[in-house]
């Protein structure tokens, strides 16, 4: 019989990581919708990078929410760190897509993937190195914050600004997790990972402005 974990901060991160998981899909079919008929490669590209995070942050909930033992934890964090993985690189895609004109080198797709089976092995070889994840994430967020700003200041891309102030928001949520000492009760007590997801969901409305803008400029 499942059972609810017993440690609080444990279940407010479960919580967090459903309401996560609902956003994230939403977003999902937002950006679908939204662009499927203006560019159909760019939709495509996001609609996985956010169905990824989806998967990711349902696997999540059942990992930190549910008790369980040690092995089927481990077994659970697998598809969600590949999950992750390719996502962040699939996020990288959509702004050197952005950045050339909509349009993506042939080789950078697989190229990134292969980075992110890299990044999915350290984890399983290292499952308790996290901080392995908040790098690979921070490189790929610097970038990607850089090259918004750039677009943005250059009025290259409608929504690039928006683009720019989401990753902002999402290397201030990866900052929170990757300190794992805070903590704060409101209601109920959250510790570094609810806070992040809190953060990370502010983050994802932002970017879904962003990609709503420059698919109605392009409309």
């Amino acid at each position: 019989m499942l059972q609810i974990i017993d440690i609080p901060t444990e279940q407010t991160t479960a919580a967090t990581d459903v309401l996560m998981a609902l956003l994230a899909f939403f977003v999902t079919l937002k950006v679908y919708k939204a662009g499927k008929d203006v560019d159909s490669k760019k939709t495509m590209i996001w609609v996985w990078a956010f169905g990824l995070l989806t998967f990711a942050a349902a696997i999540g909930s059942i990992a930190h929410g549910l008790q369980m033992s040690k092995l089927t934890n481990f077994v659970l964090w697998q598809p969600l760190n590949l999950s992750l993985g390719i996502a962040i690189g699939l996020f990288v895609a959509g702004v050197v897509y952005d950045y050339r004109n909509f349009s993506l080198p042939n080789v950078l797709i697989p190229v990134l993937l292969v980075c992110a089976v890299i990044f999915f092995t350290v984890t399983v070889i290292l499952p308790n190195a996290f901080i392995v994840f908040i790098v690979y994430e921070a490189i790929a967020m610097l970038f990607s914050f850089v090259v918004y700003t750039i677009l943005a200041k250059r009025k290259k891309i409608q929504g690039a600004g928006l683009m720019a102030a989401g990753i902002l928001v999402t290397i201030i949520a990866a900052g929170i997790q990757a300190v794992e000492t805070i903590k704060i009760t409101f209601i109920w007590e959250f510790d570094h990972n609810g806070i992040f997801h809190i953060v990370q969901m502010i983050g994802l409305i932002i970017l879904l402005k962003g990609l709503q803008t420059e698919f109605r400029s392009r409309a």
